[in-house]
C-alpha cells in the first residue's frame, strides 16, 4: 500500500504545484478576459477554446485590454498585434500606409487569390487598382450594376420568395442566407463575367462554384489560427479542410478558364465585338493590348478577387441587415413609411407583368436620397461588418499611437467587428441598432463618420473600389423585399457568426416570409405594423 499513497501524494504535490502555476500566470494578465499565456504555446489554448464563439471572445479580450492585445503563440509562431484603436486603424491604413503592406505571410495564406488586387502591394497593387478604378467607377458600368441588380431582384428574388410565401404553411422555413448569396452570386457573376448561373431558381440548384468559395473561405480562417508548418502539410497530402481547399481551388480553376476562354472565343469571332459587352472580364480583355500583364493568370485572379469581393460581402451583410430588422420593428417601419411615397408612384409606372404579379421593384436612383435606408444599412455593417477582420504586416520598425512598437514582419490584424462594439468609439449605446446615428438631429441628413472608425469598407488608398456597388445592391434589394414581404427570423433559431474571413452566420437565417399586399400594404403604410403570424 505505501507505493500507493506516495504515487497519492505526489499527485496532489503536482496538483498544487500546477494550481500555484496557473495562478501565477493569471497574475500576470491585465485583464480577466485576457487568455492565460501558457509557456510554448502562448495564448493558443485560450483561443482554441473560445474558437466557437471567437468574434465576440476576441471583443471581450480587446475590451478589457483597451482596444490593443499582443497575441503570442509561443513556438507556434502565431504572433500577433490586434487593435481596434481607431487612432492605430488612421495610422495604419492612412498616415503610414507604405510601411503596412499585406505581406508575404498574407499571400501564402490567401493562395487561392493569385496575384489578385486583395493579395498585391506595392507598384502590382497601384497597377491593378487604377486599371479597376478606371473600369469600375465610369458610368457605363455603374448603369450596367444598376440595371442588373434591379432585374435580378424582380425577375428572380420576388418570385422565388412570392412561391415561397404561397405555400409557407407547409414549407420548411426559409433560409434566407442561402437565398441572398445565391443572389449576389448570381448578380456578381453577371457583372464580372457576364454570365448568369441561376443559382437562384425555385428549385435551389446546387452551383458547384458557389460551393468551392464557400469551402475556400473558412479554410482561409483556419489558415490564421493553425501553424502554416501544419497547414501547409496538410494542402500537400490533401487531407483534412486543406483537401477541401484543393477541390475548391480546382473547381475555381475550371470554371474561371472556361468562362475567358469563351469570352476569348467571343472576342475573334467577333471582333472588336466584346467591347460591346459590360461585364469586367470583357472590358479587362478589350484592354489586353494595353497591358503585357493581362495574360489568362492576371484574367483568372482578377475575377477571382472580384467575384469574392462582391458575393460574399454583400450576401452576408444583407443577411445581417434583415436579421436586424426583424428585431426592430421600429426601424422596420420608419423605413416603410419612407419607401411609400417612392412605391406609390412605382406602382402606378410599372409594366403590366409587374402589376399583375402586385409586387415593387425600384430604380437605384430612386433609392439614392433615402438617407434612413442609407443609414440602417450602414448601422448594420457597423455592428456586422462582412470582412470582420483585416491583415497588415510591418515592412518597417514604427511606433503606434497607442504606443505600441512593432518590429519588422510584426503582423497585425485589425478587428473591424470589434471595434463597432466599443463605448468609448460608438457611444454607450453601441450594442444598440440604432440607425439614427448616422443622421443629424433633424433626421434629413446623412452623418460622415471617418473610414477609420466605420472601416466596412477599408481605410486610406485601398478604400474598396465597389463601394457604391455595394450600397446600389443592398438598397435595391433591402427596399424591394421589405416593401413587398414581412419577414420573422423563426422563433430559438440562433444567430451567430461562422468562422470564415467574411462575417456569414453559421446556422443560416430561418425566416418565415408573407406577402404584404392589398389592404396590408396600405395600414403598414399608415404605420400600423403588424406583425407576420
Amino acid at each position: 500500500m505505501e507505493p500507493f499513497f506516495l504515487f497519492i501524494e505526489l499527485a496532489l504535490v503536482l496538483c498544487i504545484l500546477t494550481a500555484l502555476y496557473y495562478r501565477r500566470l493569471k497574475s500576470k494578465k491585465t485583464s480577466p478576459l485576457e487568455p492565460t499565456e501558457w509557456p510554448l504555446v502562448g495564448h493558443l489554448p485560450g483561443l482554441v477554446a473560445n474558437i466557437h464563439h471567437f468574434h465576440d471572445w476576441a471583443t471581450g479580450v480587446l475590451t478589457g485590454a483597451g482596444y490593443n492585445f499582443e497575441a503570442r503563440g509561443g513556438r507556434t509562431g502565431l504572433d500577433y498585434f490586434i487593435t481596434c484603436e481607431p487612432s492605430n486603424v488612421r495610422h495604419i491604413f492612412t498616415s503610414n500606409f507604405a510601411n503596412y503592406p499585406k505581406g508575404e505571410e498574407y499571400a501564402v495564406i490567401f493562395d487561392v487569390l493569385g496575384g489578385g488586387i486583395f493579395n498585391a502591394d506595392g507598384e502590382s497593387w497601384r497597377r491593378q487598382r487604377v486599371m479597376a478604378q478606371m473600369l469600375m467607377t465610369g458610368p457605363r458600368f455603374r448603369a450596367f450594376t444598376a440595371r442588373c441588380s434591379r432585374d435580378k431582384v424582380e425577375r428572380s428574388l420576388l418570385p422565388f420568395l412570392a412561391h415561397h410565401a404561397a405555400d409557407e404553411g407547409s414549407r420548411p422555413p426559409c433560409d434566407l442566407q442561402d437565398v441572398f448569396l445565391r443572389l449576389t452570386f448570381d448578380m456578381t457573376c453577371t457583372l464580372v463575367f457576364g454570365v448568369d448561373p441561376g443559382c437562384l431558381a425555385v428549385g435551389l440548384p446546387v452551383v458547384p462554384f458557389a460551393r468551392a468559395m464557400d469551402d475556400a473561405l473558412e479554410t482561409l480562417f483556419l489558415r490564421h489560427i493553425i501553424p502554416m508548418a501544419c497547414w501547409k502539410l496538410m494542402n500537400v497530402l490533401e487531407v483534412g479542410q486543406e483537401k477541401k481547399m484543393a477541390e475548391a481551388r480546382r473547381t475555381i480553376d475550371s470554371f474561371v478558364a472556361a468562362t475567358v476562354a469563351k469570352r476569348r472565343a467571343d472576342k475573334l469571332r467577333e471582333g472588336d465585338g466584346v467591347s460591346n459587352s459590360f461585364d469586367l472580364l470583357s472590358s479587362y480583355i478589350c484592354h489586353e493590348d494595353s497591358s503585357d500583364a493581362n495574360d489568362d493568370v492576371f484574367l483568372r485572379d482578377t475575377t477571382v478577387n472580384l467575384l469574392l469581393a462582391g458575393r460574399d460581402t454583400t450576401g452576408a451583410a444583407l443577411s445581417w441587415f434583415f436579421y436586424l430588422i426583424s428585431k426592430n420593428p421600429r426601424v422596420e417601419q420608419k423605413l416603410l413609411d419612407e419607401l411609400a411615397p417612392i412605391a406609390s408612384h412605382r406602382k402606378g409606372a410599372d409594366d403590366a407583368a409587374d402589376a399583375a404579379s402586385g409586387m415593387v421593384t425600384f430604380d437605384a436612383n430612386e433609392l439614392g436620397g433615402l438617407v434612413y435606408l442609407h443609414a440602417a444599412l450602414s448601422e448594420c455593417l457597423r455592428l456586422y461588418p462582412s470582412v470582420p477582420f483585416e491583415h497588415k504586416v510591418t515592412a518597417a520598425a514604427d511606433v503606434l499611437p497607442s504606443g505600441k512598437e512593432l518590429k519588422a514582419g510584426d503582423k497585425v490584424l485589425v478587428f473591424n467587428y470589434s471595434m463597432g462594439r466599443m463605448k468609448g468609439v460608438w457611444g454607450k449605446d453601441c450594442m444598440e441598432f440604432r440607425p439614427e446615428r448616422w443622421l443629424n438631429e433633424e433626421g434629413t441628413k446623412l452623418r460622415y463618420e471617418p473610414s477609420y472608425k466605420f472601416i466596412s469598407f477599408n481605410a486610406g488608398p485601398r478604400t474598396c473600389l465597389g463601394k457604391e456597388m455595394a450600397f446600389v445592391q443592398m438598397k435595391t434589394v433591402a427596399a424591394a423585399v421589405l416593401w413587398n414581404f414581412a419577414v420573422e427570423v423563426v422563433p430559438g433559431h440562433v444567430v451567430e457568426p461562422k468562422l470564415s474571413i467574411i462575417l456569414h452566420m453559421k446556422n443560416g437565417l430561418a425566416v418565415k416570409v408573407r406577402r404584404r399586399e392589398g389592404d396590408d400594404a396600405v395600414v403598414v403604410c399608415h404605420g400600423l405594423h403588424l406583425s407576420s403570424d
